[in-house]
């Protein structure tokens, strides 16, 4: 099911314009209101490129451009993360970078993971730094 999802998600990025088709994800318990939170934080422009949209329609997917950056809140977790894994710390957000997918990146966070997919004509670390920021805003406050 991952697998479909991102490639969708790489389809999207060869796209042609106008409505990008991503498959959202189900998220579950708290991460539904972690990423509608996140859907109200999200940025217009992401590296230059205007908030697009995608089909069918979730408050769970944001697009920019054509597809060349997508957003997908309340992913499950990545089956390649292991929990040795060192997460790559962006604006106080660690970032998984799937070695098999070299433009698909995973933000862990304690509400939900949230998955990033970035063209090749952007620079990932810009567009994450970007993203970490609102991101960083979605984890229920510490106790």
């Amino acid at each position: 099911m991952r697998a479909a999802a991102a490639l969708l998600v790489l389809l999207a990025l060869a796209g042609c314009g106008g409505t990008v088709q991503v498959d959202p994800p189900k998220p579950t318990g708290e991460a539904v209101t972690a990423c509608g939170k996140l859907a109200t934080l999200l940025p217009q422009t992401l590296d230059g490129d205007r908030r697009g949209t995608s089909t069918p329609e979730s408050p769970y997917v944001a697009v920019w451009g054509d597809g060349s950056i997508a957003l997908r809140c309340g992913v499950p977790r990545p089956a390649r993360m292991a929990p040795t894994d060192q997460l790559q710390e962006i604006g106080g957000v660690g970032w998984f970078a799937d070695p098999d997918k070299p433009t698909l990146f995973t933000a862990v966070t304690d509400a939900a993971y949230v998955e990033v997919t970035v063209g090749g004509e952007h620079v990932a670390a810009e567009v994450l730094a970007d993203l970490s920021k609102p991101i960083a805003q979605i984890s229920p406050p510490s106790r």
